[in-house]
Order: C-alpha cells, then structure tokens, then sequence
C-alpha cells in the first residue's frame, strides 16, 4: 500500500500470533518510515467526546492499544469557514481488530471511548513544532450530522 500521497482514509490489518507464553499483536504492512511523533489518547469516561480537531498537512494514523472507539473523521471543505453541514464518517474500533487506520492530511477527527481504559495509539507525520501552524479546533456539537 502506498502512504505517501494518500488522500483517503484506509485500513491496514495486522494480526495477532498467540502461543503458551502470550501474544504478540503486529500490523507488518504498516509503513513507518514517515512518523515523526505518537502520543496515546486515553478519555477520562466513556461519555467524554473528544474533538474536533483537524490538519491541513499532517497526516495522522490510529491504533487502538485497548478497549473500543468510536472514531469520527470528516473531510475539511474550507479551514476559514468550514461548513457545519459536511458528512461524519464513524469507524468502530478494538483492540482486537488489530488494525491501524489511516486518516490522510485535510481531515478533522473526534473519539469516544466505548469501554472504560480504553487507549488509542496515535502516529503523525510532522513534528510537534508544526501544530501551532497546523492545529484547527472546532466545538464538540459543530458537526450537526454526527450522533
């Protein structure tokens, strides 16, 4: 799969190689030669929403580490005055989907936790000096289509 001019979202699948002394949870087609920085996202509640928050340029992947999130994801039309009206695209992930899912530059995003301790692995292209150039926020309710 090629990662470098994605303008998609798109899936990556992993597995999982179990035996008597554990597991091992992998996704070897995963490309990281372009991360720059990961943080891990863990909400305080399962009722906390957290987002929207949106990139021009820095392209973002997600791994969920443990539990179950919903994961929202809409394709900005303009940064300066960006309609409420977009559609909102919902992604329900688990740990046990071992999958990373690949969010491309252009795309705003929101999460919620489904199970308590749940921790979602995130990746991003640009280094943190880039955010103060490249960070958009947006109320949790802007996104009127997106329940």
């Amino acid at each position: 799969m090629n990662q470098t001019n994605n303008t998609k979202i798109e899936t990556i699948t992993g597995g999982v190689a179990k035996d008597e002394r554990g597991q091992i949870r992998f996704v070897n087609a995963f490309d990281m030669t372009r991360i720059k920085r990961f943080y891990i996202i863990e909400n305080s509640t399962t009722h906390v929403f957290r987002g929207w928050r949106g990139h021009r340029t820095e392209q973002r992947w997600f791994y969920v580490l443990s539990g179950v999130f919903y994961i929202y994801i809409v394709k900005i039309d303009d940064w300066e005055n960006t309609s409420q009206e977009l559609p909102v695209t919902k992604f329900i992930r688990g740990m046990d989907d071992q999958q990373v899912l690949c969010v491309p530059a252009g795309y705003a995003t929101a999460f919620r936790a489904l199970e308590e301790d749940s921790a979602l692995l995130v990746f991003a292209d640009h280094g943190i000096e880039n955010a103060k150039n490249d960070d958009f926020v947006w109320p949790a309710d802007y996104f009127l289509k997106c329940n």
